[in-house]
């Protein structure tokens, strides 16, 4: 990696991250709207103790039906994007780039799928591995340093 490149600090890593998360969250509302309609028409205009439980235990079983559905669209958001041109809509916004450590370049569609799985994985886990770019010299999270890459200003 060339010495001229900046790492990104993570604070724009972390706007990223949000807008990121807020772009899928909207695409999930609009792939889903009639069944997030039909759970939120069963709500009484009177809202009770019971009429909440009610409300989370159908959101709950909305989470499940769809897990795989609401997996599989944000690894394919953040491989798609990070392989095309190393930015998320979230990175390009933030004037970020993710790229290989190795020799400066995008990653290439394998390393992107991987990141991308590895990314969702760290979520579950706590976002445990996004704690790493705090303590890392490259501010590299789980993922990053994992498939060899870092995330530099552009």
């Amino acid at each position: 990696m060339p010495d001229s490149l900046v790492i990104a600090s993570t604070k724009k890593r972390a706007f990223a991250f949000m807008i990121d998360d807020i772009v899928i969250a909207l695409l999930l509302f609009v792939i889903f709207y009639e069944q997030l309609m039909t759970i939120t028409g069963h709500l009484p205009t009177v809202i009770t103790k019971e009429s909440i439980e009610i409300f989370k235990q159908e959101m709950n079983q909305f989470s499940v039906n769809n897990l795989l559905l609401i997996i599989t669209l944000k690894i394919l958001y953040h491989t798609v994007f990070i392989w095309q041109n190393g930015m998320t809509l979230g990175k390009y916004m933030m004037k970020i780039k993710a790229i290989s450590l190795l020799d400066g370049e995008n990653l290439t569609l394998y390393k992107s799928f991987l990141r991308a799985s590895l990314r969702i994985t760290s979520e579950v886990v706590f976002y445990l591995g996004f704690l790493l770019a705090f303590f890392l010299p490259l501010k590299q999270t789980l993922h990053d340093k994992l498939t060899h890459c870092v995330v530099i200003d552009v």
